[in-house]
């Protein structure tokens, strides 16, 4: 399984962050690291995991997702999420 960042920006219009909240959760594993980005693992493509998320979405608001490989840098997490991010990238390499 491949890992990915999704962040998003929504709009005035639905503000669906109920929708994205669902559809993310939905993936095994998965993290809400700060307010409109996740990491999400998926067997899935970028692409796909766009698609699935764009219902939530107004044709006004921004979303990527993006596969997380190679090198990184943070600050300011707990042991334990640094850890998984770092088993991510490890895997990815």
């Amino acid at each position: 399984m491949a890992a990915y960042i999704v962040t998003y920006d929504l709009q005035k219009a639905g503000q669906n962050y109920h929708c994205l909240k669902e559809k993310l959760e939905n993936f095994p594993r998965h993290w809400h690291m700060q307010g409109s980005v996740w990491i999400i693992e998926s067997g899935k493509t970028a692409h796909s995991i766009r698609n699935d998320l764009m219902s939530c979405l107004d044709r006004n608001d921004n979303l990527l997702v993006a596969k997380l490989q190679g090198e990184a840098a943070w600050s300011g997490f707990k042991p334990n999420e640094s850890e998984w991010i770092k088993s991510i990238l490890s895997v990815q390499l």
